[in-house]
């Protein structure tokens, strides 16, 4: 069963509809993030946080402070290739102590994503922790069901411009740029 991909970006030389585009300062990302650390605050306890590589790093890194988790992992999944979603693969797994956690279905462990889209990566992490809390500062409708918290809701067809995505403008990965 695969998903339809989310829209792509829109190109520089067509119109952009501006309700369509959410862009997201790094003020905002970081006082969205927090908003989720606050509203995981009754949640826990939570004895390790696993955040899905890459877009869930800097909002783990601040949940994790903000709740003074410790014991932090990664599961590295790689779903899209700049702007368009392809098929899943699992790069890095969770390491085997922390899915040992609550019976080896990942009671007590929170994962943390920038945002759950379409909920196909999701889908696989929760297969991995099937019994950890699972938070994104960022929802879709279609991936929604499958995130136990999150801040904000924008519509399926929204692009969001992360931080790390911009700058005055778009601006590609170094990698992409050829420098």
């Amino acid at each position: 069963m695969r998903a339809m991909p989310p829209s792509p970006p829109p190109e520089p030389d067509k119109p952009q509809n501006p309700e369509k585009i959410f862009p997201v300062s790094w003020d905002q990302f970081h006082r969205d993030s927090r908003a989720l650390a606050w509203r995981l605050s009754d949640a826990g306890p939570f004895q390790a946080l696993v955040c899905i590589t890459r877009g869930g790093l800097v909002p783990a890194a601040i949940v994790a402070r903000e709740l003074g988790i410790r014991l932090i992992d990664t599961v590295c999944i790689a779903s899209y290739d700049h702007t368009r979603q392809s098929d899943l693969k699992v790069l890095k797994a969770v390491a085997a102590a922390v899915v040992a956690s609550g019976g080896g279905e990942g009671a007590g462990v929170l994962i943390v994503d920038d945002l759950v889209d379409t909920g196909q990566t999701a889908k696989v992490v929760r297969a991995l922790l099937p019994r950890a809390h699972f938070a994104t500062v960022y929802a879709k409708p279609m991936g929604r069901p499958l995130v136990d918290t999150f801040i904000t809701e924008v519509s399926q067809d929204t692009w969001i411009y992360f931080p790390w995505d911009t700058g005055l403008a778009f601006q590609p990965p170094i990698r992409d740029a050829g420098l």
